[in-house]
C-alpha cells in the first residue's frame, strides 16, 4: 500500500520545461540523455521515445553543431515529450533550436561569449518562455577556477555556478535551474548542499559518470539518495554507461523507496532461502520483465515462505506468499485464493494486471469527485 514520504522538501522556485512543472510542489522530474548520433534523426527519435516511454518526463539531447540544430528540428516534429538541448559555447545553435521549438537550454551564460550573445539567447528564452539550465561539472571547471582552486571542490562548484547565475541575475531572468555534478559522491553532495543555501530555483540532481550499470547505480542511489532525504532536489538523472532506459528505471526506483513518487510496481521480494517453496529469482525476473509496461502505483510483495510472507502480502496490493502444497495470494491485504507452482507465474501476472486495471479505475473515480466537489 502507498504511503506518503516525510521528507520535507526544500521550498523552490517552480519553471515549466514544456508542460512539465519542476520545482515548487511539482513532483520530482525524472530525466535522461540520448547517446545517439543527433544528425542521425531516425535513431534519436527513436531512442527519445523508449525513454519517454520508459516513463521519463524530460529528455535532453545533445546539439553540438548546427547541422545538429537543423535535426533537432526533425526530432521536435517527431516526439511529444519536453526536449532540452544540450549546447556549449555557440551561441547560434542556441538561437536556432529556441526557434525549433527547444523546451529547456543546457547553456552556461559564461561560456557562449560575449555580452551581447547572452543578452541575444536570453531574449529568445525570455519571448519563448523557454527555461536555462546552468550545468556545473566537476571536470570541466574553468581556467580561472583551477587556478583559485587546485583541484575540483564542492567550494568551486558552486563558485562556477553562481557565476552563471549572477550573469543571468544582471539580466533579470530568474527562469533556471542549476547543476553541480561530480562523479565523487561527497563532493556533489556538499555541493549541492551549499547551493541550496544561496538560490532559491530548482536543482537538478546528479552523480556525474557515475560508472556502469551496477556501480552506477549505487553510487547515483547512494549520492541522489542523500540529497533528496534532506529535502535537496527538484528533478534528477542517472547518469550510467548504459541504455539511458536504465537510467529512468533507476531514477524511479530511487523515488519509489523514498516513497517521493511512484511509477509503475514496487516489488518486495525476499532474496530466496532454502525455506522457499517456489523459485523466487526466477519468478521476480520474469515479473519484473513483464509487467515493465505497468505505470500504475502499486506494491506487489512475492515471499518464498509462509515465515515473512504473510505479514508482506497483508500490506501490499498484490501478495504471494509460498506456502506447501499450495502458494497463497493476496489481494488488497486479504487472502483471495492458492494456487500451486504450475504455470501460477502466468497466473500472477494476470492478477496483478487485474488489480492495476482495478487501481486506475478507482483513482478515476476519486478524481472525478474532486473535480465535481470543486
Amino acid at each position: 500500500m502507498q504511503t506518503k514520504s516525510p521528507i520535507k522538501r526544500r521550498v523552490s522556485r517552480q519553471i515549466m520545461v514544456g508542460d512539465v512543472p519542476v520545482g515548487g510542489d511539482a513532483p520530482i522530474a525524472v530525466q535522461s540523455m540520448t547517446n545517439t548520433e543527433t544528425c542521425d534523426v531516425p535513431a534519436t527519435v527513436a531512442q527519445v521515445l523508449a525513454i519517454a516511454d520508459a516513463g521519463a518526463d524530460i529528455v535532453r539531447v545533445s546539439v553540438p553543431s548546427l547541422d545538429a540544430a537543423e535535426a533537432f528540428k526533425s526530432i521536435r516534429a517527431q516526439v511529444s515529450v519536453p526536449l532540452v538541448a544540450d549546447i556549449h559555447f555557440d551561441h547560434k545553435i542556441a538561437l536556432k533550436v529556441a526557434e525549433y521549438g527547444v523546451d529547456c537550454l543546457r547553456i552556461n551564460p559564461g561560456n557562449i561569449g560575449r555580452e551581447e550573445k547572452v543578452r541575444e539567447v536570453i531574449a529568445a528564452c525570455r519571448d519563448r518562455g523557454i527555461p536555462i539550465r546552468v550545468g556545473v561539472n566537476a571536470g570541466s571547471l574553468g581556467k580561472e577556477l583551477m587556478r583559485k582552486y587546485p583541484e575540483p571542490t564542492a567550494e568551486a562548484l558552486v563558485e562556477s555556478a553562481m557565476r552563471n547565475v549572477d550573469i543571468l541575475d544582471r539580466h533579470n531572468y530568474p527562469d533556471f535551474k542549476v547543476s553541480v555534478k561530480a562523479s565523487e559522491v561527497f563532493m556533489a553532495v556538499e555541493a549541492y548542499r551549499l547551493l541550496s543555501t544561496k538560490i532559491d530555483q530548482p536543482l537538478h540532481l546528479g552523480i556525474t559518470e557515475a560508472g556502469g550499470l551496477r556501480g552506477g547505480t549505487v553510487k547515483s542511489a547512494v549520492g541522489i539518495g542523500m540529497l533528496l532525504m534532506e529535502g535537496i532536489g527538484d528533478t534528477l538523472r542517472v547518469s550510467l554507461a548504459a541504455d539511458p532506459v536504465e537510467e529512468v528505471k533507476v531514477g524511479f526506483e530511487i523515488l519509489k523507496s523514498l516513497k517521493l513518487r511512484a511509477n509503475g510496481i514496487n516489488f518486495i521480494a525476499c532474496p530466496s532461502c532454502s525455506r522457499q517453496n517456489f523459485d523466487v529469482i526466477g519468478t521476480m525476473n520474469a515479473l519484473e520483465q513483464r509487467l515493465e509496461d505497468i505505470r500504475t502505483p502499486m506494491d506487489v510483495a512475492v515471499i518464498g515462505c509462509i515465515v515473512n510472507g504473510p505479514g508482506e502480502a497483508r500490506e501490499a496490493d498484490v501478495g504471494l506468499t509460498g506456502a506447501d502444497p499450495s502458494n497463497l495470494i493476496y489481494i488488497a491485504g486479504e487472502p483471495d485464493h492458492k494456487v500451486s507452482n504450475k504455470d501460477f507465474v502466468d497466473h500472477l501476472e494476470t492478477v496483478i494486471r487485474e488489480r492495476a486495471a482495478n487501481l486506475d479505475a478507482e483513482r478515476a473515480v476519486m478524481d472525478a469527485n474532486v473535480i465535481a466537489r470543486t
